[in-house]
């Protein structure tokens, strides 16, 4: 796997400006809208759960899974960025990740901030 399968984020043309602080400077919040946040859950193919369970017995990264995550990561944050422009922001402050377990089948990740209409300064 090359370094572009493990991380994410926002790409650098992106309309709406995602941050995980309270404010991003040279900018100023105009407007807030309020809370936004983006939602999926990825089940495990049988393949990567055998992988990972041969893996875990000797050590040692589990590529497979930390591939999944990082798709899954990247998808709730495109459905937060999606939400926040339906509402008319141009930016999301102190957006975080939740991880958790869904029902034992599957990883459910959400993308969660504050919606805001930012102007320069």
């Amino acid at each position: 796997m090359g370094i572009e399968e493990y991380g994410g984020g926002q790409g650098t043309q992106s309309d709406v400006l995602v941050v995980t602080t309270n404010d991003a400077p040279g900018y100023r919040v105009e407007r807030v809208i309020g809370e936004v946040f983006g939602l999926t859950v990825r089940s495990r193919h049988l393949g990567s759960q055998i992988g990972a369970g041969l893996k875990s017995m000797i050590g040692g990264e589990l590529k497979g899974l930390t591939k999944t995550l990082v798709e899954t990561r990247n998808q709730a944050m495109e459905r937060l960025v999606e939400q926040a422009r339906a509402r008319g922001a141009n930016g999301v402050l102190m957006m975080r990740f939740d991880v958790a377990d869904a029902a034992d089948v599957g990883t459910e990740v959400c993308a969660y901030g504050t919606a805001v209409v930012l102007a320069k300064e």
